[in-house]
């Protein structure tokens, strides 16, 4: 015979639920907070784990592997995080884009080729910046634009839409402009982006629809996700590549240092001629500067060589720092 529940048993079962309540909220807060932490020191810890990787190449190459896997995770973070209005946003100002999207794929693949023309550097180094020079915006842009107060919205759309091109934009970019000094297999690196950044960028954006409470949950903490995939990407590829950079890595920071620099001053400077307004020009310098330097050492350590990766590997600790920088000096500039 079972048991008829009394007042007691009722009172207990609320004071357990709001234990578990007070608990696992207090863990979501705590995972936010770090998460957060985690997202403003960024730069800190990227530059950490590079030197980390250097000093002890051992315990970093085991993650070479799984560099490809830790940037679909990063990619699947970002599906999770775009909206509609993203695309909207498209439509509603579709030349601020076009300058944007152009610049992007314009300005950086051919600012990498003129510093491979200019600096004498290993075939592996110069596929490796033409590489990273081919890659979409990196999502540290929308946090910059924000930063810099410059036009936060123009800067997503422009990082959604050239990441969506990427699978054909990048392998046809570096087929026609890197393989002067390595072999491209273009049908190969289109595959690759496909998996590692469309794939789960579909899944991302499918999990909204599918499971939007569960996405509300998780996205406070994504900032978390990604900087640590970032940071082990980094490690690996210094790890994988450390006798190279003991010997050359003056020079690639060197050249990562221009590269960047130029980007955002010919990026602004292209957004200006173009008549666009301030909070814009910040959008388009910023978005221009910084890569997807994670999906440049991916494809270069699956494609090329680990040396080839360490460009973008350098990129990554770099462009952060000199993005905050940047947005620092823009965010006193008003019209």
């Amino acid at each position: 015979m079972l048991a008829t529940p009394t007042l007691l048993d009722y009172c207990e079962n609320l004071r357990l639920n709001a234990i578990n309540w007070r608990v696992n909220g207090g863990i979501m807060r705590l995972i936010t907070s770090l998460a957060a932490f985690v997202g403003r020191t960024f730069a800190v810890w990227v530059i950490l784990f590079a030197v980390l990787g250097f000093l002890a190449p051992q315990t970093f190459r085991q993650i070479g592997p799984y560099i490809v896997p830790l940037l679909g995770l990063i990619m699947f973070g970002m599906g999770l995080t775009i909206s509609a209005d993203d695309f909207r946003e498209v439509a509603r100002r579709p030349f601020d884009v076009a300058i944007g999207v152009l610049s992007q794929f314009v300005i950086m693949p051919l600012l990498a080729v003129l510093l491979t023309l200019i600096i004498p550097m290993p075939p592996e180094v110069a596929a490796g910046v033409i590489l990273v020079g081919c890659c979409p915006g990196g999502t540290s842009s929308n946090v910059m634009t924000y930063l810099s107060k410059g036009d936060v919205a123009l800067s997503v759309a422009c990082t959604s839409v050239t990441t969506l091109l990427a699978p054909l934009v990048t392998p046809f970019l570096v087929l026609l402009l890197a393989e002067q000094y390595l072999p491209v297999n273009a049908g190969a690196m289109f595959l690759s982006i496909v998996k590692v950044v469309l794939l789960p960028l579909a899944l991302g954006f499918l999990a909204q629809r599918l499971v939007p409470r569960l996405v509300a949950v998780a996205v406070p903490a994504l900032p978390l996700v990604s900087v640590t995939g970032i940071v082990l990407i980094v490690a690996a590829v210094v790890a994988l590549s450390q006798s190279a950079i003991a010997t050359s890595g003056l020079m690639i920071f060197g050249v990562v240092v221009l590269h960047n620099a130029l980007g955002y001053l010919v990026g602004y400077t292209a957004a200006r001629i173009s008549g666009l307004s301030l909070a814009r020009r910040k959008a388009i310098a910023i978005e221009v500067g910084m890569q997807n330097s994670g999906l440049g050492a991916a494809l270069a350590t699956a494609h090329f060589s680990p040396l080839a990766a360490v460009p973008s590997a350098i990129f990554s600790v770099w462009h952060n720092i000199s993005g905050a920088l940047l947005a620092n000096y823009l965010a006193r500039k008003t019209d």
